[in-house]
């Protein structure tokens, strides 16, 4: 590591997308939130403002990132897990972590942030870190898959407990990708894989909060004015958007009727007021932005920048369509934010920082400026 800061241009395509979708986003959440804004706070700006401040410091963060050596994130890979395994406890206990809609996942010190939120990208940075350095191991022996594994199983018991069963189906399909990605056998993660999501399935079944959802998902008329009224309101929303949408700003179901229209339901006003085709540029941009991090991560022959790489860009990937699932019905009602759209600056800061570590890994391959 002979240079910490580099000026190698980085992949720009990347950076385009991340902008466009930004700028988008903000855009959404002043259109969407602006009724609630208004009644809740007398300010219409109040959401727009919020999301602007979270978009300067990301973009700060994501510009000054690129330009620093991400594999000197290894050094603090240890570090930065355990103070989030740290977070994922304190959120637990009461005083400090909020309830909101039934879910502790919430510390309300400062602006108030989501610890799951950063310690999706401490999972991914660990494990690139830890499967490069025993790639071999990995390969082989599928006690090297287990020993990995162990920091997933300690993760989900947490983010049970919130409950938070969104983040644990995520954190776990990048555990297990990061490490077919570093070689591990298919039949070791297919063994280990059957065991996780029988668990989790034996827990989403026993549970109360994850048995009301998955019955609610089922037949969301079976409860119209309570349980099921959030998704059937989407439902409304995506089908008045037709074709070209009502138009920027002329949605109905944002006038309360949609609750979360700012936050994870987001995409319903966007389908509403930007119709079909709205969605299709919005979900274009997606797969171009993955598209554009896979092929960083490829093109990449540090095996811990391939990794890294291809964990956020997997994590974009997987948060895309979950949400987009969730809101057409396609996935039970959870909550689980559009990267970039959804309102939060947790969640924004924390995006546009993957994004300035993938810009960073672009500028050591030879096909950063490639073309799309």
């Amino acid at each position: 590591m002979k240079k910490i800061f580099y000026t190698k241009p980085f992949d720009y395509w990347i950076f385009v997308f991340t902008l466009m979708l930004v700028s988008l986003g903000i855009i959404m959440v002043f259109s969407a939130s602006t009724p609630y804004a208004k009644m809740a706070f007398d300010n219409i700006y109040y959401f727009l403002n919020k999301q602007l401040i979270a978009a300067g410091i990301g973009l700060v963060l994501m510009i000054g990132l690129s330009f620093i050596d991400y594999r000197l994130f290894k050094l603090i890979a240890v570090l930065f897990l355990s103070i989030c395994f740290l977070l994922l406890i304190a959120v637990l206990i009461p005083g400090i972590g909020q309830i909101y809609n039934g879910a502790r996942r919430w510390i309300d010190w400062g602006p108030g942030f989501q610890p799951s939120e950063f310690f999706k990208l401490a999972l991914i940075i660990f494990l690139s870190y830890s499967i490069a350095k025993n790639q071999e191991k990995v390969s082989t022996s599928i006690l090297s898959v287990l020993y990995h594994l162990i920091f997933l199983v300690v993760a989900a018991l947490l983010l049970l407990l919130e409950p938070h069963l969104s983040a644990t189906v995520i954190v776990s399909v990048i555990t297990f990708l990061l490490l077919y990605i570093g070689g591990a056998k298919l039949h070791h993660l297919l063994i280990c894989g059957f065991i996780g999501a029988s668990a989790l399935a034996s827990f989403a079944i026993l549970t109360d909060y994850t048995n009301e959802r998955l019955t609610i998902f089922l037949n969301p008329f079976k409860d119209p004015l309570d349980l099921g009224y959030q998704l059937i309101q989407s439902f409304y929303a995506i089908g008045a958007g037709g074709l070209l949408g009502r138009g920027l700003g002329k949605s109905v179901q944002k006038f309360l009727y949609m609750p979360e229209q700012h936050n994870d339901f987001i995409f319903s006003i966007l389908a509403e007021e930007l119709g079909f085709i709205g969605c299709l540029v919005v979900i274009l941009l997606f797969f171009l932005l993955v598209y554009r991090g896979m092929m960083v991560s490829i093109n990449t022959k540090d095996p811990f920048g391939k990794l890294l790489a291809g964990g956020i860009s997997c994590l974009f990937f997987i948060q895309a369509v979950f949400n987009i699932a969730v809101v057409t019905g396609a996935l039970p009602t959870t909550g689980i934010s559009l990267p970039f759209f959804s309102f939060g600056g947790t969640s924004l800061v924390v995006n546009m920082i993957e994004i300035g570590l993938l810009l960073s890994i672009s500028r050591h391959t030879k096909k950063s400026r490639r073309k799309v």
